[in-house]
């Protein structure tokens, strides 16, 4: 027990003092003020984090940043833009979207038409609302002194709101908007609300720049026309880019000469053309400033990249050179000379802290009345193999148990059917072998194995309704308003009801010769054991994200690396968890089954379990960029937001597997594990993507 407080004690220090730390750069060393912000909007509540530098104000109005981000994030993505421009002495809005993190959109939105709404009008609201602060610096003609900038959908958010406020400056005489800086974003989407040639026109005079990566998952890809016949043969996006080369690229940079290459990280002088409205001119030509920028890096690289960080930097000190003010010390600081970095790894540390708390927490409740009934009799280990012919079979089924959840991820994220069909066919004839188990078992009298045979075709069954009825299972609706959280719950129960029919037959046709019996996986159906197990996950998890709160209270931080995050809620992604924790909780816990049933006892358990959880989606991931970087064509090309997904899937099944194993030793069953990981991963997977709360 001396054990488990010191632990909880470490836990405790690294997550009190990484939030301190992680504070510290945040605020600049504590030179910039950072606030939580509200404002009501003809659609809705946009809510943002406003990094307000020292002594700006109304009696020095600064230059203003508003910085937003993609479509499966929220404003915290926004942490290195944020923090070395307000750093910079400039005010920045870091912006959560409308339905992500704390903002809202008003209005009821039928299922199919979400994407119409959020990224169109967001930053152009937000914008609109910050022009109007009196912190805001204008011009001596009443322009806002502004910029807008965001990353993927952020950055067609951040086109249209260029767009919107220069048609809206014909009729008001001022412009909200000053300057426009997009990452990760061409003009492919934003083409729903105008054509390239006309966002060019509204550019006018301003400075804009774009970054374009080279390995983007889904952007600056050439267009039909300037494609090679082996190009063309390429069915997806996952592949390298050059977007200065390509014609929509030369059209941005003003290269009228088609066979000239544009040059990246270099300003060109580009004549916007007429402004036109119902095909009439409503404003001649403007010369304005253009660049794009082409890191070696992928989509969601760029949130965590110093290079791209020093190209928005740069960007921004020529964009605003000769409107910043005086007491802005720190506006030509180097681009190099970045702090971003020290926020995250803090914010790490803290999270460290949050999952190092996990087993003290529920270890010293285990020892509370009641409580205590979640742990069981001693489980005996499942039989070991004993001969070569049982190491092969057994560490066969460990490599196939590892690699078919990365193997068919594509097919059960997109639900293709060509791969379901045949997955039902296998299944329904894996459910005639488990028929003819149960048979053989009765007539030799061996329960174990008649009963085995019975689970092997009621669990093929059902994972064949499953496969079969994939477009009727986890729809976007009104009770699913996520729509990726819907592509990895189907994922999850997938992977889950194919794993136990391979844990059910190994135990048919291996386990059961060697003595194994059923009871030895953990799954006791004791009433009282598995309510205390329910008390005690519900209380561990919500003490630590009573923690979790209270550091986002005092600090203004919460636990994140990267995509990875653990952040606050509010009570609207608490009532969408709770509709997808039954199809979690079956995944978590064939899952927590399938892991000790294999790992424990064994020497390097812990390894086998993080492998058996995500040893063949790393190596997806591997295959998947590394042949894209290698070759410029990905293993599978059309798999661009899949992947993405995976980049914080993978910690939490690894850490979930950790949690497996050592709260079982804690317990003997696997009650406490599934619930432990359900809660705690469904809660961090529904905080951290888009919600469509209000769809009808």
């Amino acid at each position: 027990m001396k054990q488990t407080r010191r632990v909880l004690v470490v836990a405790v220090a690294l997550m009190i003092v990484g939030s301190f730390l992680a504070s510290m750069f945040n605020t600049s060393m504590f030179t910039v003020k950072v606030t939580k912000i509200e404002f009501e909007t003809e659609r809705g509540t946009l809510s943002g984090f406003l990094y307000m530098p020292d002594g700006a104000g109304a009696d020095d109005p600064r230059p203003v940043i508003v910085t937003t981000h993609g479509y499966l994030n929220s404003k915290e993505m926004q942490d290195a833009p944020a923090i070395e421009m307000s750093r910079r002495g400039y005010i920045v809005l870091a912006l959560d979207m409308y339905d992500h993190g704390d903002s809202r959109w008003a209005a009821d939105i039928p299922v199919g038409e979400q994407f119409g709404t959020f990224w169109i009008y967001s930053q152009f609201d937000a914008a609109t609302y910050m022009a109007q602060q009196d912190y805001t610096k204008k011009d001596a003609n009443g322009n806002a002194l502004l910029a807008v900038s965001g990353h993927s959908m952020g950055g067609f958010s951040t086109l249209i709101a260029v767009y919107m406020d220069e048609m809206t400056s014909l009729q008001t005489g001022t412009r909200s908007i000053f300057t426009a800086l997009t990452v990760g974003a061409d003009f492919s989407y934003a083409a729903a609300v105008a054509s390239e040639t006309d966002y060019l026109a509204a550019f006018g005079d301003r400075t804009i720049g774009m970054i374009a990566a080279h390995y983007d998952e889904f952007f600056f890809n050439k267009s039909d026309a300037e494609k090679t016949d082996a190009e063309k043969e390429i069915t997806g996006t996952v592949t390298y880019k050059d977007f200065a080369a390509t014609l929509s690229g030369k059209q941005f940079l003003g290269i009228a000469d088609q066979e000239a290459a544009g040059q990246s990280e270099t300003f060109y002088t580009v004549d916007s053309g007429d402004l036109l409205y119902d095909g009439n001119v409503v404003r001649a030509s403007q010369t304005g400033s253009h660049i794009i920028y082409t890191p070696n890096q992928t989509h969601p690289w760029n949130h965590f990249s110093k290079t791209t960080t020093s190209d928005i930097i740069s960007f921004y000190q020529t964009a605003f050179d000769g409107v910043t003010t005086a007491s802005q010390t720190n506006a030509d600081l180097s681009s190099s000379n970045q702090i971003w970095f020290l926020k995250e790894l803090f914010n790490f540390v803290a999270m460290i802290g949050f999952f190092l708390s996990i087993v003290p927490i529920l270890s010293l409740l285990l020892r509370l009345p009641f409580l205590k009934n979640a742990v069981t009799a001693e489980t005996p280990v499942v039989a070991l193999p004993t001969n070569s012919r049982e190491k092969v079979v057994f560490w066969i089924t460990i490599a196939v148990g590892g690699l078919f959840p990365a193997v068919l991820f594509s097919t059960f994220m997109d639900k293709a059917a060509t791969g379901l069909n045949i997955l039902t066919i296998l299944v329904i004839l894996t459910g005639v072998v488990g028929l003819g188990l149960s048979v053989y078992g009765f007539t030799k009298k061996n329960k174990a194995l008649s009963y085995g045979g019975i689970a092997a075709v009621v669990t093929s069954a059902i994972a064949a309704l499953v496969f079969k009825m994939a477009s009727k299972i986890l729809t976007l609706s009104s009770s699913f308003n996520e729509p990726t959280t819907n592509q990895v719950a189907y994922w999850a129960i997938c992977c889950g009801l194919l794993t136990l029919i391979i844990t059910i037959l190994f135990f048919a046709f291996s386990k059961q010769k060697a003595g194994t019996k059923w009871k030895d996986y953990g799954v006791a159906v004791n009433i009282k054991s598995i309510a205390a197990s329910l008390c005690v996950a519900l209380l561990t998890v919500v003490g630590v994200y009573a923690v979790l709160f209270i550091i986002q209270a005092v600090f203004g931080t919460d636990f994140r690396i990267w995509t990875l995050a653990v952040k606050t809620f509010k009570v609207e992604y608490f009532l969408t968890a709770l509709r997808y924790l039954p199809f979690f909780f079956v995944y978590y816990l064939i899952n927590t089954v399938v892991i000790n049933a294999n790992a424990r006892g064994r020497k390097g358990g812990y390894a086998l379990a993080i492998f058996l959880n995500i040893g063949g989606l790393i190596l997806w991931l591997l295959l998947q960029y590394g042949l894209d970087f290698i070759r410029g064509v990905a293993l599978l090309p059309a798999q661009n937001l899949n992947g993405i997904l995976l980049i914080a899937t993978v910690p939490c099944l690894g850490i979930a597997a950790v949690f497996a194993r050592k709260i079982f030793d804690k317990t003997n069953n696997v009650w406490l594990a599934a619930f432990v990981n359900t809660f705690l991963f469904t809660m961090i997977m529904v905080a951290n993507t888009v919600m469509f709360w209000n769809l009808v």
